[in-house]
């Protein structure tokens, strides 16, 4: 049984009105013409990205991991498409006082092989030494490749916290796209979640109806105590870490500075 459509005895106060589901699934059917528009115009937003034209670099450009320097060019694994993703990092900093946004991207992609099997290879790059990116990423348990391209010019270095492409043509490499801010987010499953669900991301920023919880400031989940509460403060660390082996309440974030 379902209530009766408006019904002011089962109402409940702040939420949307209750109803039948014959009407819910009229409602439904009208918000997905709109979705089906939406998706189809991240279609032709997809074809124009593949249209863009490309920069052609040196990729015998060093870039530093496990083994040492490597030319940028060993990165595609053999593979003639590569995905990068930008790690932002604050240098001399413990694991807890690293990035909390990139640890959230780089978190929702620990494992490439869908992308392999289509013929594209992933890394993570940053900017930090690689004595500290090394430890890391073994305290993070990352499987993905890690590089250091410290002093490394653009647009295999440079700014970080974005998203990179590049294609390879035999020896030769180019840059096709790169995006940033909330361009990231298709890295990202739990937001394309979180936005199905009836609050959303909880963040002040998102239209919501009168009465729903009151938003807080965007991206306040990242980021959590001992106890699994929402923190920003020097006690906290990115809430991945709080599953790692080791990982033990804190004092102190560890930044001396503005990431890069």
């Amino acid at each position: 049984m379902t209530a009766t459509p408006h019904d002011p005895a089962t109402a409940l106060p702040g939420r949307p009105p209750i109803v039948d589901l014959a009407t819910w699934q009229a409602a439904r059917d009208e918000l997905l013409v709109r979705e089906k528009a939406h998706t189809r115009q991240g279609d032709a937003l997809a074809a124009a990205r593949r249209l863009l034209p490309m920069v052609e670099l040196d990729g015998t450009v060093e870039v530093v991991g496990p083994g040492g320097p490597v030319p940028f060019l060993d990165l595609f694994q053999g593979r003639d498409e590569l995905v990068v993703y930008k790690h932002m990092w604050y240098d001399g900093a413990p694991h807890q006082g690293q990035c909390e946004g990139c640890t959230t991207a780089a978190w929702h992609l620990k494992d490439a092989v869908y992308l392999n099997a289509r013929g594209v290879s992933f890394a993570v790059l940053t900017s930090g030494r690689w004595d500290e990116v090394a430890s890391y990423v073994d305290f993070m348990g990352y499987t993905q490749p890690w590089y250091s391209v410290r002093d490394v010019d653009a647009p295999v270095g440079g700014g970080m916290g974005s998203i990179t492409c590049f294609l390879r043509d035999g020896d030769r490499v180019f840059l096709t796209y790169s995006t940033t801010g909330r361009g990231n987010e298709p890295v990202n499953g739990s937001f394309g979640l979180l936005d199905m669900t009836p609050y959303g991301r909880g963040e002040a920023w998102e239209d919501n109806p009168d009465g729903w919880p009151e938003g807080r400031h965007p991206c306040w989940y990242w980021r959590s105590d001992a106890d699994g509460n929402a923190t920003w403060g020097a006690t906290s660390r990115p809430v991945p870490q709080w599953t790692r082996p080791g990982a033990t309440p804190v004092q102190t974030l560890g930044r001396r500075g503005h990431h890069h």
